[in-house]
């Protein structure tokens, strides 16, 4: 029973739930709502609150604020709200009284037995089936002196995974009571140094609703946030939203340890409330006409391309995502950020495109965001695509054109050199213009969304029939090639030339100027199927088979050494502090054809190499790219009496391994004027210098 000695006014500051010695202080914004009541529970499973506290203004109400200071109240206690107010979607109400609303500022998400999506998406009651808020304590955990790395882009190279797939299988080796989870993914850090990345960026792990998938399925890949703070409970070995919050800071603190860097791809797009057939979870019930963009008679604008839209620009909804980041950084202690469908943040209130927008002058001049990795998906799905000229100085890009160009160029299309030139130098047709630093562009040719890299070299179109959508989702333009069979195949042939176009492919990628980005497991061959679109594949067809490593031993190897002849470039060793122009022009770049000064960029050519020198001048690097279906002869630019021997052979896809890469010790000499590069094939050419 809670006495009225025990209820204090509280105040409209900190949001959320905030801990004190003898109490706790809650605090929540509705502009529109008529009555706020918080609600304490006992058991997350509990069908009715322990404790119903009626926010009866003026006590406990400033502006739009609700507040209250609870005495006795601490950290582990489950909370919710109710909201009353009018439904009246053309006017943007949706208020349900009976609806059980999670904090948007929560710490901790609690999730009962009997959770249904469900039950939300109907008027009535649902706290049985609901989720509740948890008060947390952002001071409770042990960091040992742990701080945010700060690594430069330029020395940067990115590992996108998947947090549960990347330990789920059996065959990771992890413990049982550990795979797929937070925990699980310390113990794969010696594989991650091996491999060399220095960058681990986690699909979304805000808590998140799986229930929002086709029936039967599950919203694996986590896009559909209900917690902008709460890390996803699922994914910890123990339950509980402490033991989450707990398990995530220990993952963090371990990568550190490792020099490995945290970043975290952030949905600010959306929510899983969806559209007007969707749940009410806490956004919609607390003041729909603030959180979301509206459109006529109140239907919900669909940039996202999931159901609705936030309404990033909204004041209160700028604060929301400022104080999540800020959150993610001071208390959990991430290097960084990947911004799912960036450019619905550049939209108004009105859904218009807008050259300054507000909350991401917000996020690029905030200075506890300072020296945080900043990655934008520079698109959106109502065809807002912004690649290379996204807002802002500190923002890099992922880069679709890199994606697009180098896939076109590799499977063989024609009127693709001009494009593979740019790509390859740091796209400065995208970049060039601005003073942007060489590792402005995030280069990709695969990325969780579409085909892994053996899928990219093995089917012609997406095989989506999983999904139980009639193989509808999913891009079409995927820039695929089969190599002349779809799907598996025992033809060695055939898997000859996927092994070849992969190596090709990898090559471009982590070679170019630019911050690469791999995907989990294309380093050791990981396939969907055919499945471009595995949101709702919780179940192997997702998960990373651990067993590719040992029969793909001849790719991994390969992928190792593309980042340690990565490494030996100056532009990654040293802060050296150009922009991309001013590099570009100082390693002198030439462009050749298979003759030398002369770059074919005809619609029918399929070939173009490159030289160019360290910062230093001590090496000389050539670059030769075939991609007709004939072998070609490259003139080879003649080098300086101070080189130290002749061109090295450093990279050859065509060759098997492990002569298809080797160091320079190792390394066979280029003889004569003239260099044989393979059909379909990648050669790398080294000359020191003294």
């Amino acid at each position: 029973m809670l006495h009225r000695a025990d209820l204090l006014p509280g105040r409209p500051h900190p949001l959320g739930a905030r801990p004190y010695a003898g109490g706790t202080q809650f605090s929540v914004y509705s502009r529109a709502a008529r009555r706020i009541e918080l609600l304490l529970y006992d058991d997350v499973d509990a069908a009715r609150p322990a404790r119903v506290i009626d926010l009866e203004p003026p006590r406990h109400r400033t502006g739009d604020y609700w507040h209250a200071y609870v005495r006795g109240v601490g950290p582990g206690q489950l909370y919710a709200y109710r909201a009353h107010g009018d439904f009246d979607p053309a006017r943007g109400l949706r208020f349900d009284a009976g609806k059980v609303l999670l904090d948007p500022y929560g710490r901790g998400v609690a999730t009962p037995a009997d959770w249904r999506r469900a039950a939300a998406c109907v008027p009535g009651r649902n706290d049985a089936q609901a989720c509740k808020s948890v008060v947390c304590d952002d001071h409770d955990f042990d960091w040992e002196g742990d701080l945010p790395l700060r690594r430069p882009f330029a020395q940067t190279v990115i590992y996108e995974t998947h947090l549960r797939g990347f330990t789920r299988h059996p065959s990771s080796g992890v413990p049982e009571s550990r795979r797929g989870t937070y925990a699980g993914l310390i113990d794969k850090i010696p594989y991650l140094r091996d491999l060399g990345v220095t960058a681990v960026e986690l699909m979304p792990v805000f808590q998140f609703d799986p229930q929002d998938a086709p029936p039967g399925l599950s919203n694996y890949w986590g896009y559909a946030p209900i917690s902008f703070f709460a890390p996803h409970a699922g994914y910890a070995s123990q339950p509980g939203a402490q033991a989450a919050r707990d398990e995530f800071r220990a993952m963090v603190k371990a990568l550190h340890r490792a020099g490995l860097e945290v970043i975290l791809d952030v949905v600010f797009n959306h929510t899983a409330e969806g559209d007007e057939h969707g749940p009410t979870f806490g956004l919609r019930g607390l003041d729909n006409a603030s959180y979301y963009l509206l459109e006529g008679a109140g239907r919900y604008a669909n940039h996202s391309g999931c159901g609705n839209t936030l309404n990033g620009n909204h004041a209160v909804v700028r604060r929301l995502i400022l104080d999540s980041l800020r959150y993610w950084v001071q208390v959990m202690h991430v290097d960084g950020f990947r911004f799912d469908l960036a450019a619905i943040l550049s939209r108004d209130e009105h859904g218009q495109p807008v050259a300054n927008p507000p909350v991401l002058w917000d996020i690029e001049s905030d200075p506890v965001l300072a020296g945080t990795k900043l990655i934008a998906e520079a698109w959106d799905a109502a065809g807002l695509y912004q690649v290379g000229r996204f807002f802002g100085e500190r923002w890099k890009e992922w880069n679709g054109r890199f994606r697009d160009d180098v896939r076109s160029f590799v499977r063989g299309d024609a009127g693709t050199v001009t494009a593979l030139a740019d790509r390859l130098l740091g796209s400065p047709d995208l970049y060039g213009a601005r003073p942007r630093e060489p590792a402005q562009s995030i280069n990709f040719v695969t990325s969780h969304d579409g085909f892994t890299l053996a899928d990219l070299v093995s089917y012609d179109t997406k095989h989506n029939e999983a999904n139980r959508e009639g193989n509808r989702d999913g891009s079409d333009d995927n820039r695929s090639w089969n190599c002349g069979t779809e799907g598996p195949t025992d033809d060695p042939a055939v898997n000859a030339l996927r092994r070849r176009q992969t190596k090709n492919l990898l090559a471009i990628a982590l070679l170019s100027l630019g911050t690469p980005m791999l995907l989990m497991g294309d380093e050791m061959g990981r396939s969907q199927r055919g499945n471009n679109n595995a949101y709702c594949q919780d179940n192997e067809l997702s998960w990373l088979d651990w067993s590719l490593l040992e029969r793909h031993a001849e790719l991994h190897r390969f992928v190792r050494g593309l980042i340690r002849i990565r490494n030996l470039r100056e532009s990654v060793r040293h802060d050296h502090r150009l922009t991309l122009s001013e590099l570009v022009a100082r390693v002198n770049v030439q462009l050749h054809g298979v003759t030398l000064g002369a770059p074919d960029t005809s619609h029918d050519s399929h070939s173009l190499a490159v030289t160019a020198s360290s910062l230093s001048g001590d090496l000389l690097m050539h670059f030769a790219l075939n991609a007709w279906w004939e072998p070609l002869d490259f003139e080879l630019p003649t080098l300086p009496p101070r080189a130290r021997s002749g061109w090295l052979r450093i990279i050859d896809s065509a060759r098997p391994a492990p002569d298809d890469l080797v160091d320079m010790a190792q390394a066979e000499g280029a003889i004569g004027l003239h260099h044989r590069v393979e059909a379909r094939s990648v050669v790398v050419l080294f000359a020191p210098l003294r």
